[in-house]
């Protein structure tokens, strides 16, 4: 399994499925980030966390912890 904390900078995933319970599976659905959708690893924070993501035409920053559980191809 490849979770989007797997990803290189540069690339475009695909999820494929969200992980999680409760309120922080919302948030992260409430992001943008739902089934199907195209991510696109901008860069990483200085000290590696955050992740600067651009899904849907927006710019998102998403901690490593949250990223574990975004199951992409």
């Amino acid at each position: 399994m490849k979770t989007l904390r797997d990803a290189a900078i540069g690339d475009t995933v695909k999820v494929i499925k969200i992980h999680g319970e409760g309120a922080v599976r919302r948030r992260i659905m409430d992001m943008g980030i739902t089934k199907g959708v195209s991510i696109y690893l901008r860069k990483l924070a200085p000290l590696g966390d955050p992740l600067e993501l651009t899904v849907r035409g927006y710019e998102l920053s998403l901690r490593k912890a949250d990223a574990e559980m975004v199951e992409v191809e």
